[in-house]
């Protein structure tokens, strides 16, 4: 479990950011969501509670979606911890990447059994919904999720394979 519920200090959502989550919640009421699960950052409560009323479906939130820990460098900006420690995954006290693949993996698989079969959307940010779709897919390593994409997952013949990654409602 992250020691924080903060992040890598990063922008606040501005008026593009609004209408980025308006046509995601658009795009994802299509897919006629069961349940919304959210973490608990601000952000993605925001995205979640707008997909939730657009879908008509409850909103939860749940700490196990929540981001990398950051450890001592929560709050701080990026390019200033990059440039002082050569990368964020070098940053004294942030979640290892493995540790964070596997909380993720625990938490997708704990989720869907709790509020399967579904469809479920699930709120995350980029390194948690990187790290699951590597887990998934260990092709995957190094995929882009940009700011308001979405992924979908399907639950084939008992194995999860990732079908789209990094979409945009543009």
């Amino acid at each position: 479990m992250p020691r924080s519920a903060a992040r890598i200090e990063r922008p606040a959502i501005g008026r593009r950011g609004i209408a980025e989550v308006a046509r995601l919640a658009d795009v994802l009421a299509g897919k006629h969501p069961t349940v919304v699960l959210s973490s608990p950052l601000q952000r993605a409560v925001a995205t979640a509670e707008a997909i939730g009323l657009a879908a008509d479906a409850p909103v939860i939130v749940d700490v196990r979606l929540n981001d990398r820990d950051y450890g001592p460098m929560t709050g701080h900006r990026r390019d200033d911890v990059e440039r002082q420690y050569g990368s964020v995954d070098s940053a004294p006290g942030v979640e290892p990447l493995p540790a964070l693949a596997d909380r993720a993996r625990r938490a997708f698989f704990e989720l869907v059994a709790e509020h399967g079969p579904g469809p479920v959307v699930m709120v995350s940010h980029d390194a948690f919904n990187r790290a699951l779709l590597s887990q998934l897919d260990p092709s995957l390593d190094e995929v882009p999720q940009r700011t308001a994409c979405w992924n979908q997952l399907s639950l084939v013949d008992g194995r999860w394979r990732v079908d789209a990654y990094d979409r945009r409602a543009d």
